[in-house]
């Protein structure tokens, strides 16, 4: 089966605090649950229009699994700390092989 990825762009953020104390919930959740984080961080380089945004990539064993995370109450807890303090673009992406 092929592995899962979350991929989250984040268009905007005007609640430092709030993604930080998201990030306090979330990391340990995504970490308890066999999650790995391949990219944290903003673009090195951007090109064919691409936007200069911080991304997140988390990668799990299977799609269901980031499913099965995303949806749990570890995670919803952390959303709920973050509420509307950021914009992005999150969604999860079934891997190549």
């Amino acid at each position: 089966m092929a592995k899962g990825y979350w991929i989250s762009c984040y268009r905007s953020i005007s609640n430092p605090e709030a993604l930080a104390a998201y990030a306090k919930l979330a990391g340990p959740a995504i970490l308890a649950a066999g999650g790995r984080f391949v990219v944290r961080g903003t673009p090195a380089k951007t090109y064919e229009h691409g936007l200069n945004q911080r991304t997140v990539v988390v990668e799990f064993e299977t799609v269901p699994k980031a499913i099965e995370v995303h949806d749990g109450p570890a995670y919803q807890a952390a959303l709920k700390v973050l509420g509307s303090g950021v914009e992005r673009d999150f969604r999860v992406v079934e891997g190549a092989g």
